[in-house]
C-alpha cells in the first residue's frame, strides 16, 4: 500500500489499496474546506479513479476530525477557483464513489457526500445543508439531491431550517448504507469498495449508471436506449468472456476492465 502525495495539490492525497482508490481531503486544519487547492485536487483525483482499468471503485473522505465543513469562505473571498469542485458535484464520478463521513459533512461538504453514490458514517456524525442560516441556499444540488436520499418532508425540513441530522437519523431516513463507531468510517467504506471491486468494472460502471438515470427521472425510452448502449460495450467486453469461463473453470475472475 502506497501513498501517492504528489496528487497534483496537497489538498488531496489519493491512496490505493488493489483495485480501490482512496481519496482524502487533507485540509484538517481548515476543517477540509472547499478552497481552490482541494476544488482542483479532489477533481483530478476522481479522473484519475475513472481513467485507470485498474481501479473499480473510489472512497472519498477527510483528513482530522471531519469529512468537510463546506465552502472556505475567506478563499471564496480572495476569488480562489473553486470550479472544478461544481464539475465533480453535477459529473461525479463514472466508477462507484462511497463517502466516509467522520465528525461532520455539512453546507458544501454534504454536497460532496450526496454527490458519492454510497455513504458511510460514524455515530453521532453531524449531515445537513446549512447555507439558509446565512442568507445562501445549498446551490450544488443539495437541495433537490437530499430528497432522493431522505425523502421529500425530512429533505424540505433540512432545506428550510437549516438544521442537521446525525448519522443514526440519517441511516433511518435511508441516506446511509452502515454507521459505524466512531473512527471506523473509512475502513467500513473500503469494505463496501472492495465488495463492489470483487465484480467486473464495466458491468459495475453500466449498473452504476442506470441506477443513477433512473433515481433523475428520465423517461423509461431513454433508459431503454442508454441500457442499449452499456449493453453493447458490456456483452462484447474481454470481462463479459472472462466471468462466464472463469465460473465454469471455478476460480476467480481476473477482470481487465476491458
Amino acid at each position: 500500500m502506497t501513498m501517492n502525495e504528489a496528487s497534483t495539490e496537497a489538498a488531496v492525497l489519493v491512496e490505493r489499496r488493489d483495485r480501490v482508490m482512496i481519496i482524502k481531503l487533507n485540509r484538517p486544519e481548515a476543517m477540509n474546506a472547499i478552497n481552490g487547492a482541494l476544488s482542483h485536487g479532489l477533481l483530478n483525483a476522481v479522473r484519475e479513479l475513472d481513467a485507470d482499468d485498474a481501479l473499480t471503485a473510489g472512497v472519498l473522505t477527510g483528513q482530522g476530525r471531519g469529512f468537510c465543513a463546506g465552502m472556505d469562505l475567506k478563499a471564496f473571498a480572495r476569488g480562489e477557483d473553486i470550479g472544478p469542485m461544481g464539475t465533480f458535484i453535477r459529473e461525479g464520478s463514472s466508477k462507484p464513489l462511497i463517502a466516509a463521513i467522520e465528525g461532520f459533512a455539512l453546507a458544501g461538504g454534504c454536497e460532496l457526500a450526496l454527490t458519492c453514490d454510497l455513504l458511510v458514517a460514524s455515530k453521532g456524525a453531524k449531515i445537513g445543508i446549512r447555507e439558509v442560516k446565512v442568507g445562501l441556499f445549498a446551490a450544488g444540488g443539495g437541495v433537490f439531491r437530499l430528497g432522493a436520499r431522505v425523502g421529500l418532508t425530512k429533505a424540505m425540513e433540512m432545506a428550510i431550517t437549516g438544521d442537521h441530522i446525525t448519522a443514526e437519523e440519517a441511516m433511518t431516513a435511508g441516506m446511509l448504507s452502515e454507521v459505524t463507531e466512531p473512527g471506523a468510517a473509512l475502513d467500513a467504506a473500503v469494505a463496501w469498495a472492495e465488495r463492489i471491486a470483487e465484480n467486473a468494472p464495466l458491468a459495475v460502471a453500466a449498473s452504476k449508471a442506470l441506477v443513477r438515470a433512473a433515481s433523475q427521472g428520465i423517461d423509461e425510452a431513454s433508459l431503454w436506449k442508454l441500457q442499449e448502449q452499456h449493453t453493447r460495450t458490456v456483452f462484447s467486453s474481454n470481462d463479459a468472456k472472462e466471468g462466464p469461463a472463469a465460473f465454469a473453470e471455478k476460480r476467480a475472475p481476473k477482470w481487465t476492465g476491458t
